[in-house]
C-alpha cells in the first residue's frame, strides 16, 4: 500500500505563504468554540443515552420482561433469557441503524457538498436526533413500551451518525492546515466532558432520590432523556449561527438516487489516483469498530467481570470521559507536531497494552479494571481526534462531506468485527473478561493495518 496521491493538506500553501482560500476567515477562536460546542451538545445521547444510562441501566432491565418471568428472579434461566433477548433487540435496532448509515451517509454528505448546505443537513439530523431523545420520555416502564424505546433509539443513532459525517466535514471551515489537529482534539475533548458533566447530573440527582420526585414507571430515566434532549438544544445552536456555511462545489446537481452513481465513479477515481486514502478509510473502519466495542462493552465487562454496581459504573464512565476528554485536547497540539498517522499507531499501540493487562490481571479485582481500563481510554479519544484530522487534511477539496460519508459506511461495514470476536472469545473461554482479549484482537488487526498505509500526512512546520 504506497502512496499514490498528494494529501491536499501537504501543499495547500500558495506561492505567497497564504493560507489556502477555503481556509480564510475560518479559523477564528469564535468560531472554533462554536464548532467544537457540537461535540458537547450531541454527547449526552451517546453516554447517558446509549452507553451509561437510559438503554443500559433501563431499557433492558427487567421492566420490560414478562412480570410472570420477572417474578422468578434472578437466578432462572427463564429470567436471563428474557433480558438476553432485550439487550438483542437493542443490538438489531443498532444493526438497522447501522445499515442506514452505511446506505446513506455518503450520498447525504455529496449532495450537501454539491448545494453548499452542509449545515442544513446538519441541522435537520440534529432536530431528529433531539425529537427523537425527548419522545423518550414517553417509553413507560412496560414490555409493550420495548419496541417504541428501541426505534427511538435506532432513529437516534442514525440522526446521529448523519450529522456526525457532516459536522466533521465542517472542520474545514474552522482550521488552517497548521491547527487541524488542535481542532478536532479540541472537539472531541469537548464531547467526552461533555458526557461527564451529563453523568454527574445523573448521579447527583439519583444520590439524592431526585428530591422526593416520584420515580415510579420509569419516570426517573424518561426525565433523564428529556434533559438530554434540552441540552442538545441549548448547545447545539452556536455552530448554525457562528460557523460559515461552505460555498457549492459548482458540480451539476442530480437526483439522490442518481448520486449513487456518481458516488461509485468518485471512489473509482479516488482508487486510481490516491489509493492510500482508500487503504487508510479500511484500516481505520477495523480499529474504529475496535474502539466502538470498548465503549459498548466498557459497563458489560465492569459490572460482569469485575462485579461494579449501577453507581460504581456510573462513576466509572465519569472518570474514563474526564481522562479521555483531557487526554485527547493535549493530543490535538502532538497531532500537528508529530502527524496523525503517528498518533493514532502509538494509540492503538498503548490501547492493545492496556487490554492486555485488564485480562491478565483480572485476578487483582477492581483496583486493575480502574487502573488498566483508565489507561485504556487515555488513547480512545486521540486515535479518534486523530483519525478525523487525518482524513480532513487528506480530503479532496470540495468533497469532504462525501468522505466523510465514506468514512461513516466504511465504519459501518466493519461494524461486525468487535461483537463477533467479544461473543467468539467468550463462548469459547466461558469467561466475559476474555471479551476484552476478542475486542483488542480487532484493534491489533486495524493497527496492522495501518502500518501498511504510506499515507504522507506531514506537518506543516516541517514543510517551510
Amino acid at each position: 500500500m504506497t502512496h499514490e496521491g498528494t494529501p491536499v493538506y501537504a501543499v495547500t500553501m500558495d506561492h505567497d505563504g497564504d493560507e489556502p482560500p477555503a481556509q480564510q476567515g475560518g479559523p477564528g477562536k469564535g468560531r472554533v468554540v462554536a464548532w467544537a460546542l457540537w461535540d458537547w451538545a450531541t454527547q449526552p445521547f451517546n453516554s447517558v443515552i446509549v452507553t451509561f444510562v437510559f438503554t443500559a441501566l433501563y431499557l433492558t432491565s427487567e421492566a420490560f420482561i414478562d412480570p410472570a418471568i420477572a417474578a422468578l428472579g434472578e437466578d432462572d434461566p427463564q429470567y436471563d433469557l428474557a433480558l438476553a433477548h432485550l439487550a438483542s433487540g437493542v443490538g438489531l435496532a443498532g444493526t438497522v441503524a447501522g445499515i442506514l448509515v452505511a446506505l446513506v451517509a455518503p450520498v447525504l454528505g455529496q449532495q450537501a457538498d454539491t448545494a453548499g448546505k452542509r449545515k442544513r443537513w446538519l441541522a435537520i439530523s440534529t432536530g431528529i436526533l433531539t425529537i427523537v431523545t425527548a419522545a423518550l420520555y414517553f417509553v413507560q416502564a412496560a414490555p409493550s413500551y420495548f419496541v417504541l424505546g428501541v426505534g427511538l433509539i435506532a432513529v437516534g443513532l442514525v440522526a446521529n451518525e448523519l450529522a456526525a459525517a457532516q459536522y466533521n466535514a465542517l472542520i474545514t471551515q474552522v482550521t488552517t492546515p497548521r491547527n487541524v489537529g488542535k481542532v478536532s482534539g479540541l472537539g472531541w475533548g469537548m464531547g467526552y466532558i461533555g458526557g461527564i458533566v451529563a453523568l454527574v447530573l445523573v448521579v447527583v440527582a439519583d444520590s439524592s432520590d431526585w428530591w422526593g420526585l416520584d420515580t415510579s414507571n420509569g419516570m426517573a430515566y424518561r426525565l433523564i432523556a428529556v434533559g438530554c434532549a434540552v441540552w442538545t438544544v441549548a448547545f447545539a445552536w452556536p455552530v448554525f449561527t457562528f460557523v460559515p456555511e461552505p460555498e457549492a462545489t459548482g458540480r451539476e446537481p442530480v437526483s439522490f438516487f442518481a448520486s449513487y452513481g456518481r458516488l461509485w465513479r468518485d471512489v473509482v477515481r479516488l482508487w486510481r489516483s490516491d489509493r492510500s486514502t482508500v487503504w487508510f478509510l479500511i484500516a481505520s473502519a477495523i480499529y474504529r469498530d475496535g474502539l466502538a466495542g470498548v465503549f459498548a462493552y466498557g459497563a458489560v465487562i465492569a459490572s460482569v467481570a469485575f462485579k461494579f454496581d449501577a453507581t460504581e459504573v456510573m462513576i466509572f464512565g465519569i472518570a474514563a470521559n474526564l481522562v479521555a476528554g483531557i487526554a485527547t485536547m493535549i493530543s490535538g497540539a502532538i497531532d500537528d507536531w508529530i502527524g496523525p498517522r503517528t498518533l493514532i499507531l502509538w494509540s492503538l499501540g498503548g490501547m492493545i497494552v492496556a487490554g492486555a493487562a485488564v485480562v491478565a490481571l483480572h485476578s487483582h479485582g477492581k483496583t486493575i479494571f480502574w487502573i488498566a481500563g483508565l489507561v485504556l481510554c487515555l488513547f480512545v479519544g486521540p486515535t479518534q481526534s486523530a483519525s478525523r484530522s487525518l482524513l480532513a487534511r487528506v480530503a479532496p477539496p470540495d468533497k469532504e462531506g462525501e468522505m466523510f460519508g465514506l468514512y461513516a459506511t466504511t465504519g459501518r461495514a466493519a461494524s461486525w468485527m468487535a461483537p463477533m470476536m467479544w461473543t467468539i472469545a467468550i463462548a469459547a473461554t466461558g469467561a466475559t473478561i476474555w471479551g476484552v482479549a476478542g475486542i483488542m484482537s480487532v484493534v491489533l488487526v486495524g493497527f496492522i493495518a495501518l502500518l501498511l498505509v504510506k499515507i504522507d500526512v506531514r506537518p506543516v512546520d516541517a514543510e517551510a
